[in-house]
């Protein structure tokens, strides 16, 4: 690769350069992974290489430095293949904000609220939604990144076998069909089922979509390939598909998670072992898991210093033997704080702020702990009475605030992103953090992401353990950017070390084999 014109022309849009789609059996099955970590693979072969996600669903988003709104898997995705992220790369972001309404993000900023039904369309009544006409633009911005790179790395959502969903797809085989790109299915073995769900999702596919399933690859095996190796043969006989691999389970590697309505507790600060203290103490961490929790890889920093123990608290009682308790971003300001108040968890609050024990907000966890919310935006509630930790007044605007800020704060340098409705009024305390401000032990921000400022991290949890009488001293030397890197090699090693890359490379450079096979029954469109 490295010669644009090597790959096949890229359907409608007529792009030149490699491409293609990483689907899976079933959501969590690893396409995140997987599509950095062949990201990170070419990347080091010194292949031009972009990430795209046609559709992303989920709480958990970054900020480009042109201030463009994107899914953060897509953010970590660029990362790994070494590009700066942009809006490109994920065009449709959905933010939900209930089990049937989602904020609509289009090209980088929020355009609406849509329900579930309006957005993916009604069937039976002919009349589809806002979904079936985002496929030009869609297939538009994947063009624009195949003429600019040598590969795109394109990861699907959920199953490319949701046959009620098939008739106004952009994510799945509905892109693959329109720019002609490959696919590759990841099955989750360690769920178990993973030949009946790799096949099962072939056999599910229309005989047209079926022509560009190129074959599979097996994520998270534990034990012997070789007891595996007669089931990949007879799968490969049944479908007349190859598997292109098989990961091996590792834990802890620690990627940015992309969880829409639920909050998934299994990423590097969930597994990962405690390393021992640089200093005498230990410090703990208490992370409130608040109703639609958004951006919790904000915490991510903190557990990757030696001696910081962090986990997810939702009784008050948890709160007891914490040294600093984190109430993090959310979607919905104040759903959080009628949640925190019928869990009894913002009388634990008031209390901690009253003896001087620390507590930090993010985002709309800062909001919440100001004095008065006013929202006719967010959840329509008008106005509403908040904690009161913090002199603060919060006044949400239509327009969304998005920007990637700098500045110092405890001494040091630190930077971040904002992502957020509400407008701060900030009427007392010191200042922090842009329009965060501090009192006592009560500390709040705007900005996501600057716990990754290794300086400022450190100075912040001096003065944390300080508050708390811990013995706790920060490493010197932790970097978080490093371990980053150190991570996103790890998912380049899975692939280089476990799949045929070579067989991988013909696949992106040339797209899917001539004469595939059909596997029945298959659905119909």
């Amino acid at each position: 690769m490295g010669a644009k014109g090597s790959a096949r022309d890229g359907g409608t849009g007529g792009g030149t350069g490699g491409g293609l789609l990483v689907a899976g059996t079933t959501s969590d099955a690893g396409k995140s992974v997987v599509t950095a970590g062949i990201c990170r693979w070419l990347a080091r072969k010194g292949i031009s290489v972009a990430p795209f996600k046609a559709q992303n669903m989920s709480l958990n988003s970054f900020v480009t430095r042109d201030g463009a709104e994107i899914g953060r898997a897509q953010a970590m995705q660029a990362a790994a293949a070494r590009v700066e992220p942009s809006a490109l790369m994920n065009p449709v972001l959905l933010k939900p904000g209930s089990d049937r309404t989602s904020q609509v993000v289009l090209m980088g900023r929020a355009v609406g609220e849509m329900s579930a039904k309006g957005y993916f369309g009604n069937h039976r009544s002919g009349v589809y939604g806002r979904r079936e006409d985002l496929l030009e633009p869609v297939v538009a911005c994947l063009e624009e990144l195949r003429r600019t790179h040598d590969a795109v790395v394109c990861e699907g959502a959920g199953s490319p076998a949701e046959i009620n969903l098939r008739r106004n797809d952009i994510v799945n085989m509905g892109l693959a069909r329109a720019a002609r790109l490959p696919v590759l299915v990841v099955g989750d073995i360690d769920r178990g089922g993973v030949f009946a769900s790799l096949f099962g999702t072939t056999a599910l596919l229309a005989e047209e979509d079926q022509a560009l399933l190129a074959g599979y690859l097996v994520n998270k095996f534990r034990g012997d390939v070789s007891l595996l190796e007669p089931g990949l043969e007879m799968l490969r006989k049944l479908t007349g598909r190859s598997t292109y691999g098989v990961l091996p389970f590792q834990h802890g590697l620690g990627i940015d998670e992309e969880d829409g309505l639920r909050v998934s507790l299994r990423g590097t600060v969930r597994e990962s072992e405690v390393t021992a203290p640089y200093g005498a103490d230990v410090l703990r961490v208490a992370v409130l898991p608040v109703p639609l929790m958004s951006n919790f890889t904000d915490v991510d920093a903190l557990a990757a210093e030696p001696g910081v123990v962090v986990r997810f608290c939702d009784r008050p009682e948890e709160l007891s033997d914490a040294d600093l308790v984190v109430v993090p971003g959310t979607r919905g300001t104040v759903r959080a704080l009628e949640w925190l108040r019928a869990r009894g968890l913002a009388d634990a609050l008031a209390r901690r702020a009253a003896e001087g024990r620390p507590v930090l907000g993010i985002c709309g966890g800062y909001q919440v702990l100001g004095e008065r919310i006013e929202d006719d935006v967010e959840s329509r509630a008008g106005t509403v009475e908040a904690l009161g930790l913090l002199p603060l007044r919060v006044r949400f605007a239509r327009e969304k605030t998005l920007a990637r800020p700098e500045g110092t704060a405890l001494g040091e340098p630190v930077e971040g992103y904002e992502i957020h409705h509400g407008v701060a009024d900030v009427r007392g305390g010191e200042p922090f953090l842009g329009d965060g401000c501090r009192v006592g032990s009560v500390w709040g921000t705007h900005w996501h992401g600057s716990l990754e400022s290794d300086a400022f991290r450190r100075a912040f949890l001096r003065r944390v353990a300080a508050d708390a009488g811990r013995a706790f001293v920060p490493a010197p030397e932790t970097s978080f950017a490093a371990l980053r890197e150190e991570q996103l090699d790890r998912l380049g090693d899975l692939v280089e070390e476990h799949a045929d890359t070579a067989a991988l490379l013909r696949l992106i450079e040339e797209g899917a084999p001539e004469g595939l096979p059909f596997v029945g029954p298959g659905a119909p469109l």
